[in-house]
């Protein structure tokens, strides 16, 4: 299978197992199979108060990002540098995102859910841009241009199973 209907079906797959969580929790969620720019589902609740949710699917143990995507960054073509300009002011920022580790297939293994806010996701990609790109004096090593991030389970642990959060964003409404 190619790497690009590899990745449509990892995200898929994440889209319809978070909408089957959903559905166990007593929501109605339909997916948009990426069609719509920012959010993937749709969330519906008894009283037909809705919510979009952003998802992110992982087959391993972390999920690709670009740290453009949070961080203003400006690349110093002279110096083969990246130069940290702050973060971004993103859209939407208390959009909810749910990040889907998918399971092996091995008997016992589950798919794990971390759900959290957009800012909150920023505040964990920037840190790991930073870290990484201080370690090297903000000069990637092989690609000065590359703005590759990553963030992993270890930093969304807390966000695990994190429900409630879709109970009381719909509490607010």
């Amino acid at each position: 299978m190619t790497s690009g209907l590899s990745n449509k079906l990892t995200g898929q797959i994440g889209e319809y197992l978070t909408c089957a969580e959903l559905g166990k929790r007593g929501y109605i969620a339909t997916s948009f199979t990426g069609n719509v720019p920012e959010f993937d589902l749709i969330v519906i609740n008894p009283e037909l108060k809705t919510i979009p949710i952003q998802v992110k699917t992982t087959r391993g143990i972390s999920w690709p990002t670009k740290a453009d995507s949070w961080i203003n960054i400006e690349i110093d073509d002279s110096n083969k540098k990246q130069i940290d300009n702050g973060d971004i002011n993103v859209n939407n920022p208390n959009l909810i995102y749910i990040c889907v580790a998918l399971s092996e297939l091995d008997v016992g293994n589950r798919d794990r859910f971390f759900i959290l806010r957009k800012y909150e996701l920023q505040n964990i990609a920037t840190a790991n841009y930073r870290n990484y790109m201080n370690k090297h004096n903000w000069e990637r090593p092989r690609n000065y241009k590359s703005l590759d991030n990553r963030y992993d389970i270890e930093n969304l642990k807390v966000y695990e199973n994190n429900w409630d959060l879709i109970k009381d964003e719909m509490l607010k409404l």
